[in-house]
């Protein structure tokens, strides 16, 4: 290990939170952690995005409660691979598009970046498209209901204030627990909720194509390609220590057990039109479809405000992560503590991401629904190759020396992951070059 991250390590180590005079130690534990908390809520709860409704309610509307094992087993994913984010994140200080770019090479950095930059505005377009299904149900003409979301996300990143941005953004995270009160509302059977989570089961009818596809749309959607750039990016934003780092693992395991629950919920509000044998096309038109079985609107009403709020955690995000990304490889100044005239090529991509999104859905008879869905498969496919890359730098002993690279046990879990999720993009790919590989129906 070098000097500098020798005495930088050091320093860290010894420092106390910052600004505050507290005498007890378990009030400084609460006060550091409040510092430190948000990323890993934010990174993990902003995945629970527009896909993700569209994803986890079309699963629980297709096969019941069936899938809820997937959620648990995605637990573990979540958490060791935003885990190692935080770790490369506060050893060297910058971004995870800055680190490929020097540690593999403008060629493979270039590659990442496209990598991202393609998926992230595929994705920003499902979330508008989600605010207009969601918006249309609610007798919101698009017209109007894009343009005022799209500025006031604008708006709501460039006030120059990590701390603002970080406090509204925790605020909608927390608001998703609407789900799980839909989902009680829902009266789920508790032995079959509890039995399809722990034991993990294959819908009856075997494997096909729509639960191969959904179950890599569910992957796609609970692990994003974004998520590793935009935590990496989040971390050094808000200039966290490796005095930080037992805290930061917290905030990230808090969001992955935050974000398995709230996906799970939202597969349980969507079993309603399974146990009711209902169809729909799209979260907004089913919100409207299982209206008649319950005594109130509070389902109703809540999936769509869920819905849009889904999209608009997703859009904030993903957009963060490009233009974090796209800066950083340029070289230009960026943070959310700078003002638009110190960054002004951060925030103008971020502006163009978000604006160019919202245009496009506003395109008559855009097939919404399919591409929500298309996207989630897509990030599927693309995330094992970005895994690769931070799995190679978390075992860089020059960047971080012997004390924080991955250990023996890091490695084996870390590498399981990978060759699961290959194993996941091969089966797509297979099943769309030779499509009578799977059977066509249950």
């Amino acid at each position: 290990m070098n000097s500098n991250l020798d005495n930088t390590i050091a320093d860290q180590l010894r420092a106390t939170p910052r600004g505050y005079k507290v005498r007890s130690a378990w009030m400084r534990s609460i006060v550091t952690f409040l510092m430190v908390s948000g990323p890993g809520l934010i990174v993990m709860e902003a995945d629970n995005d527009a896909g993700a409704v569209s994803t986890y309610t079309q699963a629980g509307g297709q096969y019941g409660l069936s899938l809820l094992w997937v959620m648990l087993l995605l637990l573990p994913v979540c958490y060791f691979i935003q885990e190692m984010v935080v770790r490369l994140g506060i050893a060297t200080g910058r971004g995870h598009a800055a680190m490929i770019y020097e540690r593999f090479g403008k060629w493979w950095g270039r590659f990442s970046l496209f990598d991202l930059l393609l998926v992230n505005f595929l994705t920003l377009v499902t979330e508008f498209a989600a605010i207009s299904l969601a918006t249309q149900q609610m007798g919101i003409s698009p017209n109007l209901s894009i343009p005022i979301a799209a500025v006031a996300l604008v708006i709501h990143v460039t006030s120059g204030s990590y701390r603002r941005w970080e406090r509204i953004t925790c605020i909608l995270c927390l608001l998703d627990l609407t789900w799980v009160a839909m989902a009680i509302f829902c009266h789920p059977h508790v032995g079959a909720m509890i039995r399809n989570t722990l034991m993990p089961t294959v819908p009856g009818g075997g494997f096909t194509v729509s639960l191969v596809f959904l179950v890599i749309a569910i992957v796609g959607t609970t692990i994003a390609p974004w998520q590793l750039f935009f935590q990496q990016s989040c971390v050094a934003d808000k200039r966290l220590r490796f005095a930080d780092l037992k805290w930061a693992r917290l905030d990230t395991f808090i969001g992955a057990c935050f974000t398995v629950i709230v996906g799970g919920a939202m597969m349980i509000v969507g079993s309603v039109s399974y146990r009711h044998g209902l169809s729909y096309e799209d979260p907004a038109k089913m919100a409207d479809a299982i209206r008649p079985f319950f005594h109130d609107d509070f389902v109703r009403n809540g999936i769509l405000i869920m819905f849009c709020n889904a999209a608009v955690l997703g859009t904030t995000a993903i957009s963060l992560s490009s233009a974090w990304a796209f800066s950083e490889v340029r070289g230009w100044k960026h943070g959310l503590d700078t003002k638009f005239k110190e960054a002004p090529g951060f925030y103008t991509t971020y502006a163009l991401c978000t604006l160019a999104a919202a245009s496009l859905v506003l395109i008559p008879s855009a097939p919404l629904q399919l591409i929500i869905l298309g996207v989630q498969v897509l990030a599927g496919i693309i995330l094992p190759s970005a895994i690769i890359f931070l799995q190679l730098l978390l075992n860089d002993h020059k960047l971080l020396g012997d004390r924080w690279v991955n250990k023996r046990w890091n490695n084996i879990i870390n590498w399981t992951i990978i060759i699961i999720l290959f194993a996941l993009s091969l089966i797509l790919a297979a099943q769309v070059m030779v499509p009578s590989l799977f059977p066509a129906q249950s």
